[in-house]
């Protein structure tokens, strides 16, 4: 079992959901402005803690100039297409805080930490592809903000490392559950890690990060269920004639998201370290099925009680002791006719000389 260090700052990732910018919004600034804007409105409407984040590349350093003009290249091509100033990244970060959310960023490189930093960003990603990029993590580490990292594709020394690492600085880490298929299928998420990330990492705050595109309802409430307390999706809006990528979400989509989260936390309930409070309701469901006491014959006073004097039935009278009360050898402070209830007044008892649990029973009952 790894611990990890665990600080006031990590309170950050509690019920954090985490919208990201898929594909730099197809590094129109307008774009992701309009993006930005959308989804804050759904946020503030579901009282909701969000961050907005952004993709850092500084891509003169993050592509080899002798592949700079290689349009085969998928991922080459969408990130120079997608490229933005550092004065466009420094809007959408202003704009992410006028809208009431927290500005996060995954940076890709070097370059873009410290613009991270420039910008003041609040948390930072680790993308699953960058889990062992350790020259990337040190540069991270530098800044002392919070952490998220997603572990699509990792193995158990690559986040033990990690987790490790983190600790060693007291930097709060966060640790998403992930798989990197772009989109997901449902029977593709593998929700059971949750589980094992929880055991060997009790310290650090779990999250579950999806690409599935069918569902966005059943994944958050079974994670939630399973104690993830942060969640990410990608989020774009169908708009200037761009087609959303399948694993993206549209604001309508995360809105019933997290109202679906909203319906876990109610139905889970309290913590599941710790009893529940019984609600009031329930318990005055209870105590009209709980059995009063009844004298079997008629009983003078100072007469002390045994199992032949009595008989156990409902309805529970207002100020009758029950069946959870009733101690043997308990002796009449006066008579009780046959059939009649005993009530907490009549008997000498521990509970007769307490005001409050008095008042408990002459509450409760019919």
């Amino acid at each position: 079992m790894i611990d990890s260090h665990n600080s006031p700052a990590a309170e950050v990732f509690e019920d954090l959901f985490v919208l990201e910018l898929a594909n730099n919004h197809q590094g129109r600034l307008e774009r992701g402005l309009r993006i930005v804007t959308d989804f804050s409105r759904i946020v503030r409407f579901n009282n909701v803690k969000a961050a907005i984040k952004l993709q850092l590349r500084d891509v003169d350093a993050f592509i080899h100039k002798d592949f700079r003009e290689r349009s085969d290249i998928r991922y080459i091509q969408r990130t120079l297409d997608t490229r933005l100033s550092k004065g466009e990244y420094a809007r959408l970060t202003a704009a992410i805080r006028q809208a009431g959310c927290i500005p996060m960023a995954t940076p890709f490189d070097e370059r873009s930490v410290e613009l991270c930093a420039e910008l003041r960003v609040e948390i930072l990603k680790i993308a699953s592809s960058d889990i062992n990029d350790w020259i990337l993590i040190e540069k991270i580490a530098t800044t002392k903000k919070p952490v998220i990292v997603s572990t699509g594709g990792s193995s158990l020394k690559d986040v033990d490392d990690l987790v490790k690492f983190f600790r060693r600085r007291a930097i709060p880490l966060a640790i998403n559950h992930c798989v990197s298929l772009y989109p997901s299928e449902d029977h593709e998420i593998e929700l059971n890690q949750i589980d094992f990330l929880r055991r060997r990492y009790p310290l650090n705050v779990i999250g579950f990060s999806t690409h599935e595109h069918r569902d966005w309802q059943t994944s958050i409430a079974i994670a939630y269920a399973k104690g993830a307390r942060t969640f990410e999706r990608h989020i774009d809006i169908a708009a200037d004639g761009s087609q959303a990528a399948e694993y993206c979400s549209l604001p309508h989509q995360i809105d019933e998201w997290l109202k679906a989260h909203k319906r876990a936390v109610e139905m889970c309930g309290a913590p599941g370290s710790q009893k529940r409070i019984p609600l009031r309701r329930e318990i005055q469901y209870l105590d009209a099925l709980v059995r009063g006491v009844y004298a079997r014959t008629a009983l003078r006073q100072g007469h002390a009680l045994c199992d032949e004097d009595i008989y156990l039935a409902i309805p529970l009278q207002k100020g009758q002791i029950s069946c959870r009360e009733l101690m043997r050898g308990e002796r009449l402070l006066r008579d009780v006719a046959a059939d009649g209830p005993l009530m907490i007044d009549m008997i000498d008892s521990p509970y007769a000389d307490n005001e409050q649990l008095k008042a408990l029973i002459y509450q409760r009952g019919l």
